[in-house]
């Protein structure tokens, strides 16, 4: 049977629902924080103010922006805090959905009220309209972080596979850019018609940015309701096995602690603070020194337009391409663009050539997916898996390129002079030389730092990460790191519980298996390429690679049947699963077909190897002796203590 060959398993439709659902979260979640992030500068800048005079307009726009900067750089610390609130949440729906959902209705409400000029409180006293921005604005970045903590923190809830969490990051990507880029589609339509509707005049006005705050605010509500209706967390052993809470200590000492982290940190503050500043300063690109305002909408289609050739191309071009060169093809790109607009900025035909090559960039996609698995990396490192946590990283570090873009677009509105009703006539050389200092000049330096850091620095690869996982299993076979909390349990009575083989083929002592799988269980060599349940019981969780799958006996016994050593290199390919994650299962039940000859093709050993998680609890376990079995013959029979809550 070893060229046996199994035909390719199709998604499932839970499988496309989810991944469907998963990607439309992104879409208003995007247009939200490009709402906040670029947009609401520019309402500051050209609208909210336009009823006083110019001095205290400018007075205005200087305080807002000053506290935007001060608001968003004070909260850094706080979303590592946010994070460990998700980490430790239970509930019937999970940890992240209840945030998801809460985050974005409470964000969407402040964000009409922020764009409403807090109802033009400004007007009647400043002081008053500074103390009560200062409120709104943090409450509304809280919420907004939860939200942001949620939807990324469930990617390695929803999957642990390195690869399918790559499908999962890119389809997410590629509706976020859907939903930044089409703002910048939008905006200038929308602020202008319902402005129009309201006043009849051809003009961006207050009415139009409200409504275009509105409708930001009702995306990003239905598509959180989206993800909560339409995903679902996995609950597998390696997860389980880190579920202990946290405090607050532990999440800045795991974060210190993991260096990987702080590497992809420093990469992905360099890449952000180059991409926000430039994206937050287009407009103004088009408007002053192109002299073309309406047609800004260019931007937004050709960002769209890359961004649906380079999300969907990842996971296809990664097949073959590594992650750190797709970084680099797309650091490489962007470094290019910045020399576009530096030396070709007042040409249009060479201003669409740099945002194509702006656009064309991996890196977010990249450095999403190293945080994610970074987080088995600190597990293994330092027994803190803290999902939540670490990818409160990056909305971290957008706090902070935000905070740095509002200071940036807000300085170069009012030292360019492009402020209020000002046009492209009215703007000097020197106006035009300091905006592009600081909307080209500085990005580019940023862009080539985050290519040098992440190249040189950041070691979590694919292969790496399939290594950590492969050591994780081992040390819950061995019983180094357990799924149960002893503390939370005492010892009553023993249950027994008779292992048939899931295999056919000779059996092998778990401590004979090459790659150090010491612990409880055994190995089989096998004659064929099915796995059938070794009892009766229930399918806990499985990889996303097919390769591993966690089952626990009717009496409690836990276990991990293996197939293969360093098949989680195959990312899937050659397995086929005959079962859903929780389905009830009978022994003797068909649960999984691989293929022989592809795993050998490969160079990898097909054998099956199955190990019990709690060999604490093991009382009784008789010893393997090399045999040929068949599946269905009693293999062990193995003695459990039962596990009593306190």
């Amino acid at each position: 049977m070893d060229n046996q060959k199994v035909e390719k398993k199709h998604l499932t439709g839970t499988q496309i629902r989810e991944r469907i659902a998963f990607a439309l979260g992104n879409l208003g979640h995007s247009a939200f924080y490009g709402a906040l992030s670029t947009y609401f500068i520019v309402y500051v800048t050209s609208g909210m103010f336009n009823d006083v005079s110019p001095k205290v307009a400018n007075r205005l726009i200087a305080l807002i922006t000053t506290l935007v900067v001060i608001i968003r750089l004070a909260e850094v610390v706080v979303d590592p805090i946010l994070g460990n609130i998700v980490d430790n949440t239970k509930t019937r729906w999970g940890k992240f959905k209840p945030w998801q959902v809460i985050g974005s209705v409470v964000s969407s409400i402040l964000l009409v009220v922020v764009f409403s000029g807090v109802f033009g409180l400004a007007k009647v006293n400043w002081l008053l309209f500074a103390i009560c921005f200062v409120i709104i604005f943090v409450i509304l970045d809280i919420f907004y972080s939860f939200a942001d903590v949620s939807y990324w923190g469930m990617v390695p809830a929803i999957s642990g596979d390195s690869k399918e969490r790559g499908v999962f990051t890119a389809l997410g990507s590629f509706t976020g850019s859907i939903g930044w880029n089409g703002l910048t589609m939008i905006v200038v339509p929308i602020t202008t018609y319902f402005t129009y509707l309201a006043t009849g005049k051809h003009e961006q006005g207050t009415q139009g940015w409200l409504a275009f705050a509105i409708i930001v605010g009702a995306i990003s509500i239905v598509s959180a309701l989206a993800v909560a209706l339409g995903t679902t967390e996995k609950h597998d052993v390696i997860r389980e096995a880190a579920s202990k809470k946290t405090s607050i200590k532990d999440v800045f000492v795991g974060i210190i602690k993991n260096d990987q982290i702080l590497w992809i940190s420093l990469a992905y503050l360099m890449y952000s603070l180059a991409y926000v500043v430039t994206n937050g300063v287009l407009f103004y690109l088009f408007k002053f020194v192109i002299g073309k305002p309406n047609e800004f909408w260019i931007a937004g289609a050709v960002a769209t337009v890359v961004g649906f050739s380079t999300a969907p191309l990842y996971p296809i071009l990664n097949k073959y391409i590594t992650r750190k060169i797709l970084f680099l093809i797309g650091q490489i790109s962007m470094i290019l663009s910045y020399i576009i607009f530096i030396f070709g900025s007042s040409n249009m035909t060479l201003v669409i050539l740099g945002l194509v090559l702006f656009n064309f960039t991996f890196a977010q996609l990249v450095i999403v997916l190293s945080l994610t698995d970074s987080i088995e990396y600190g597990q293994l490192k330092n027994g803190n898996r803290n999902e939540a946590v670490v990818l409160a990283v990056r909305p971290m570090l957008d706090k902070i390129t935000g905070a740095f873009s509002n200071g940036i677009v807000g300085s170069i509105a009012i030292m360019a002079g492009m402020t209020g009703s000002e046009t492209a006539a009215d703007i000097t050389a020197k106006n035009i030389h300091m905006f592009k200092l600081f909307a080209f000049y500085s990005p580019l330096a940023f862009s080539i730092l985050a290519l040098i850091v992440f190249m040189f620095k950041v070691n979590i690869t694919e292969k790496k990460h399939a290594e950590i996982v492969e050591e994780l299993e081992k040390k819950l076979a061995s019983g180094e790191i357990s799924v149960t909390d002893d503390s939370e349990t005492i010892i009553n009575n023993v249950l027994d519980t008779a292992v048939l083989a899931p295999v056919n083929g000779d059996l092998v002592a778990l401590d004979d298996v090459p790659t150090g799988f010491k612990g409880k269980g055994f190995a089989i060599q096998p004659t064929d390429g099915n796995i059938y349940a070794p009892f009766d019981g229930q399918i806990k969780f499985t990889f996303s690679t097919r390769h591993t799958f966690g089952i626990v006996s009717e009496t409690g016994l836990e276990a991990i049947i293996h197939v293969g050593l360093e098949t989680v290199n195959m990312r899937g390919e050659g397995f086929i699963t005959h079962y859903n994650d929780g389905q009830n299962i009978k022994a003797g039940d068909l649960l999984l077909t691989f293929d022989q000859g592809l795993i050998h093709e490969a160079g990898y050993d097909d054998i099956v190897i199955m190990f019990f998680t709690q060999p604490g609890r093991i009382e009784e376990l008789n010893e393997v002796t090399g045999k040929s079995v068949t599946h269905g013959d009693v293999v062990q029979n193995v003695s459990l203590s039962k596990n009593i809550n306190k």
